[in-house]
């Protein structure tokens, strides 16, 4: 198992903090031996002549100045020098991976200073490791429940206290009574080589309740970003407000000391899709249905949904997410929306729930940085899970506002494209977009993203075209459709999967062109009507084709 702590224990005495008024050693410094400079003290700070280090002169103090040097070394050599606060102290303003809304809540940049020495355990405070209680499970609870659990457990000046500060003070009391308490979040890998635990309650975004994960744990477990990691955590230490993870026990649900060398998603080796994901649920379903018919989808499909404002996205992704939820459990599915309302928001994750499934949001009131930053957490996440042979499927809704965060985040200076788009806007999109795939070493990535058309934006249709032939298979839903009142809205004609003989047996084909044939030439309201009707007549897609004959 990976640890928190060092190789070898370390006693209360060593790991006291540090003076005030002395600088901590950073992480990796080559400074002087402590019995080197007992000895070179010993000897006047001088060499003999013939020694190599003669020539070397300890930095002099100023005089007239107050404290001891202001240059480096001072803290090399032990010497003690004033406690200021230095720009170099903290990671560049770029280095941040949120908005400026969160961070105005909850700044991780100054939660650096300590933790190389906070790795250590307290051997004052051991850390319970038995089973526990979750901090997952605190946050299912409901609010009436927390209160009455923080009423127990001392905590009676908790009236104003929210979700989040009632469960920190519920798990600093059970660890300090020697009560375990366990975490497990999604990983993400700042910068400077520590992390921290987010929680899909949060969508990913920092939070004043995130584990922070050292770099020393960082390294031996060989943990990347996206990677789901369990274990026990530990109190923070002096002048520091996260829990810390105390050990590394799970990752992706297997232990951590039985992982063998992980595999890399960019080096595996990306297939057609040939597994099927089969979306008819039930008689009465259409728009499954209709979908599973028209346009088949298997493991690794890059689908795209091209759809005019109020055509009934949304709820055809929702039934699709409620589809594959009901026939694939072994599939994990994560929900993404980005820049939607908030009471879409709500109602998805009341239609779709479950222990195999996410859905993650950034609202369109919150900053553009916050709609990248979940994103990007969010297909890492899925990466690290196809590397590990799962099957894993992604609804974005949509990825023309995706596209439009990452062009106001994008540095200016690229070329401008039609729309006020930058050309380097399109990168990260794309790279999410393209990930999608069946992979030949096991597991596949799943991606059905919507993309809008005739909003009256030019960048919007510069974005699709951008997307447009990206994909294998595409859904057009169509507006006339909706004005005639007709559900769902899908143009048949324009709609189609590539490779769909991969999917399909040989007869399904053969019946698939025949339907084609007939609906070919007729109006994408009349095409969609007549099939509807015969669809109502069949128990399902299966006696449809197999009836089709008839039509």
């Amino acid at each position: 198992m990976t640890e928190g702590s060092g190789d070898q224990p370390v006693s209360p005495s060593q790991d006291a903090p540090a003076p005030q008024n002395s600088a901590p050693p950073e992480s990796g410094d080559s400074g002087t031996h402590p019995h080197q400079h007992q000895e070179r003290q010993q000897h006047g700070g001088h060499h003999h002549p013939g020694h190599p280090m003669a020539r070397r002169r300890m930095p002099q103090q100023r005089k007239g100045g107050e404290g001891g040097p202001s240059t480096p070394l001072a803290s090399r050599h032990g010497i003690p020098h004033r406690h200021e606060h230095h720009r170099h102290d903290r990671p560049p303003r770029g280095d941040r991976p949120h908005g400026p809304g969160r961070f105005d809540r909850h700044d991780h940049r100054g939660d650096r200073g300590g933790f190389d020495r906070g790795e250590l355990p307290d051997q004052s405070q051991p850390v319970a490791t038995g089973p526990g209680i979750r901090l997952e499970d605190l946050y299912r609870l409901p609010m009436p429940e927390l209160f009455n659990l923080a009423e127990q457990e001392g905590m009676h000046e908790h009236a104003g206290m929210n979700r989040g500060q009632l469960i920190v003070g519920i798990a600093r009391r059970l660890i300090e009574r020697g009560e375990p308490v366990r975490a497990s979040g999604t990983l993400e890998v700042l910068p400077d080589g520590f992390g921290f635990l987010r929680s899909t309650a949060h969508n990913y975004l920092a939070s004043p309740e995130d584990i922070y994960v050292s770099p020393s744990q960082v390294r031996r477990a060989a943990l990347r970003t996206g990677q789901v990691v369990e274990g026990p955590i530990r109190l923070p230490i002096e002048g520091q407000e996260n829990f810390a993870l105390y050990m590394v026990e799970t990752v992706g649900g297997k232990p951590a000391e039985s992982r063998g060398r992980p595999k890399i998603f960019e080096e595996l080796t990306p297939l057609h899709p040939n597994k099927r994901v089969k979306l008819e649920t039930s008689h009465d379903e259409m728009a499954t249905r209709v979908v599973d018919l028209v346009t088949p989808i298997g493991k690794g499909q890059r689908a795209l949904i091209v759809s005019p404002p109020r055509a009934g996205k949304t709820v055809l992704l929702s039934k699709i997410a409620q589809a594959i939820r009901q026939n694939h459990p072994e599939c994990y599915l994560i929900v993404l929306l980005i820049d939607e309302r908030p009471e879409e928001v709500t109602e998805m994750r009341k239609q779709v729930s479950g222990p195999t499934v996410e859905v993650v949001a950034s609202t369109f009131d919150e900053p553009s940085g916050e709609h990248t930053h979940v994103s990007e957490i969010a297909i890492e996440k899925a990466k690290r899970m196809v590397e590990e042979g799962r099957d894993v499927i992604i609804l974005l809704d949509s990825i023309t506002r995706l596209a439009r965060a990452h062009n106001t985040e994008a540095p200016s200076g690229g070329k401008l494209l039609s729309g006020g788009l930058d050309s380097n806007a399109m990168q990260k999109p794309k790279r999410f977009f393209g990930a999608a795939r069946q992979v030949e070493e096991g597991g596949s990535l799943t991606i059905i993203a919507t993309a809008l058309i005739d909003t009256g934006s030019k960048m919007d249709e510069v974005i699709f075209e951008e997307f447009k032939g990206t994909g294998n298979m595409e859904l057009h839903l169509d507006r006339r459709l909706v004005d005639k009142r007709v559900w769902p809205a899908i143009d048949i004609n324009r709609s189609g999967t590539r490779k769909e003989e991969l999917l399909l047996t040989a007869d399904q084909v053969e019946r698939m062109r025949m339907l084609r044939r007939v609906l070919a030439d007729m109006p994408p309201v009349e095409a969609m009507e007549l099939l509807l009707s015969k669809l109502k007549k069949s128990k399902s897609n299966h006696d449809f084709l197999a009836n089709l004959n008839m039509m």
